[in-house]
């Protein structure tokens, strides 16, 4: 196997998008995603069974797709990486089962990676070297990570050895409450892509929304925790009052001011983590940094403070196989050995656990 600069496909399955990726080092060579979310929209958020589902019917194609992009052929990789947690127990099982197939059949070493590490993986991708010893990531970064399934916040020393969980989410993902919001709001399914659209004409002042978790009282033991269940009741008690004193309700306010919460809730916890630990450097990751506002105060509050920000491409911030190849890349890069056949999916796997 070349150690050196590894050609590694990689697998993403741990939740809606089928997501097949090519690396070769640090260079990007495909990225396929088929997403499932067409088919969830009707039930207004992921439907585990249907996610899988939707997972055997593409998975195959996805690899298909992603060789022929590639240029290669499936005998030339070096080594598969694969997603086998966190994430929906049964979505990680197609992404885990074809990737063992595909090792065992080919002969080719597995590696099985941690979908949050993964997320961070994503900026070795943003500028590809063809040094194989190049990376764009910096130790020590702080990274925040922000989609529907998952909000936290990680110190990374070292990303294939040291990554520690510095806090998370004690309820709704930030991503998962947007889609509540949206839904309060009459909006479609998926959620932040459509509060942010109407939040652009909404005054984010408008209404002051709680900020959870950022309390003096909640800072000795939530200080980098988030929580977002208060915040989206607090916006449908508003909504309903409204509703039930037979006023019209200012959609565009509400978004924008409930979006500006999640923002400020966001950035607050991780400038002060960055402060804290002395790292001029914060990574954002997940499909909600996609969000125009919080990459906005994003610049703002990191300029402010002296800190780098790093976002990696959007098309590699949402779930996707580069990020799990890229991974498992610099994994090989250091000498680790690949993972043992006998691991399985793992819906609660700790971000400390890089590689099964």
């Amino acid at each position: 196997m070349n150690r050196v600069n590894p050609l590694v496909l990689g697998i993403e399955t741990s939740c809606d998008e089928t997501g097949i990726g090519i690396v070769r080092g640090t260079t990007l060579l495909s990225n396929t995603i088929a997403s499932s979310m067409d088919q969830h929209a009707r039930y207004g958020g992921v439907v585990p069974e249907v996610a899988a589902r939707a997972h055997l019917e593409e998975i195959i194609p996805s690899i298909e797709a992603a060789v022929a992009e590639a240029g290669i052929r499936l005998d030339d990789i070096d080594a598969i990486a694969v997603t086998n947690g966190p994430g929906l127990a049964g979505a990680l099982m197609v992404g885990v089962g074809a990737a063992k197939a595909l090792a065992v059949s080919l002969g080719k070493p597995i590696y099985a990676v941690n979908h949050l590490v993964g997320h961070v993986g994503a900026d070795l991708l943003q500028n590809p070297e063809s040094d194989a010893g190049a990376t764009s990531l910096e130790y020590p970064t702080i990274a925040l990570l922000v989609s529907g399934g998952h909000t936290a916040l990680l110190l990374v020393r070292d990303l294939v050895s040291d990554v520690e969980l510095l806090g998370e989410t004690i309820d709704d993902a930030a991503g998962e409450a947007f889609d509540k919001v949206a839904r309060v709001l009459g909006l479609p399914y998926p959620g932040g892509p459509q509060i942010d659209r109407v939040a652009a004409v909404g005054n984010p002042k408008a209404i002051r929304f709680p900020r959870g978790l950022s309390l003096p009282k909640d800072m000795a033991k939530h200080r980098y925790d988030f929580s977002f269940s208060g915040l989206k009741t607090a916006v449908a008690r508003w909504v309903e009052a409204r509703q039930d004193a037979g006023d019209d309700v200012p959609i565009a306010d509400v978004a924008a001011s409930f979006r500006e919460a999640v923002v400020d809730v966001l950035l607050t916890k991780a400038v002060a983590a960055c402060t804290d630990y002395d790292v001029p450097r914060l990574l954002l990751g997940g499909g909600v940094i996609a969000n125009a506002r919080l990459r906005e105060v994003a610049a703002e509050r990191t300029s402010a403070a002296g800190i780098d920000l790093r976002i990696p491409p959007l098309s590699l911030c949402t779930d996707n196989g580069a990020m799990i190849a890229a991974l498992g890349a610099q994994l090989i890069m250091a000498g680790h050995a690949p993972s043992n056949l006998e691991f399985g999916a793992d819906s609660t796997l700790p971000v400390s656990e890089i590689q099964a």
